[in-house]
């Protein structure tokens, strides 16, 4: 939408999240709506492969969830044109909304007045914080693994938060493989490589079956 510019000059003195704030303020003051907005965000492709593992994961009876630092209008979304937003039971973001003016506003996930401590994540959301609380959540209805897929440097403090005998899919070349390269000591969790869509679903469908015949 032409903010190319703007965003590579900003992008330097902004947090992840204010940045996005921010060009929403940009697009709305150029007079760009937010169906419009939501039109671009149907155009980003989503492998084939990609789709059919969620479709499959989901069937298979596993709980699916969303932790993400993007935004909840971008992630439902790009879900829903995809038809998979039913597939996940949880969507963990930061949350959106439309003012009276029609801007799209993205907000913290986190209150941004009290630091949650971690080195390792960006103030408006710690992935490690977020995956400790469903951690929390499952172990009451007793035993429970999990797979983490993910590709960002601000997926690795939630790596650090499995157990032994979870799993976390890093893509191969992607930051948080990077992270992983260089320290696996503190990975309690079995580490499985992956590098586009065929892979990726080749290898979550294996766990799967892997994990329910534990």
């Amino acid at each position: 939408m032409g903010l190319t510019h703007l965003f590579n000059q900003l992008r330097p003195t902004l947090p992840w999240n204010a940045l996005m704030d921010r060009m929403m303020e940009e697009l709305h003051s150029q007079g760009k709506t937010v169906e419009q907005i939501a039109e671009c965000l149907k155009q980003v492709p989503l492998h084939p492969r990609t789709i059919s593992a969620i479709q499959s994961a989901h069937d298979l009876g596993c709980d699916l969830k969303v932790v993400s630092d993007a935004n909840q209008f971008y992630i439902k979304t790009i879900l829903k044109h995809h038809g998979l937003y039913r597939c996940f039971s949880e969507v963990i973001t930061n949350p959106t909304s439309v003012d009276g003016e029609g801007r799209l506003r993205i907000f913290p996930y986190h209150d941004m007045t009290s630091f949650h401590g971690c080195k390792l994540c960006p103030p408006n959301l710690c992935k490690g914080l977020v995956i400790e609380q469903i951690q929390a959540s499952m172990s009451e209805k007793g035993k429970s693994r999990f797979i983490y897929l993910g590709d960002g440097r601000g997926d690795y403090c939630p790596t650090l938060k499995l157990d032994k005998g979870d799993h976390v899919m890093p893509r191969k070349g992607f930051p948080l493989w990077d992270c992983l390269l260089s320290d696996l000591n503190p990975l309690k969790a079995d580490c499985h490589e992956w590098r586009n869509g065929e892979e990726l679903e080749s290898i979550l469908l294996q766990l799967i079956e892997k994990i329910y015949k534990e």
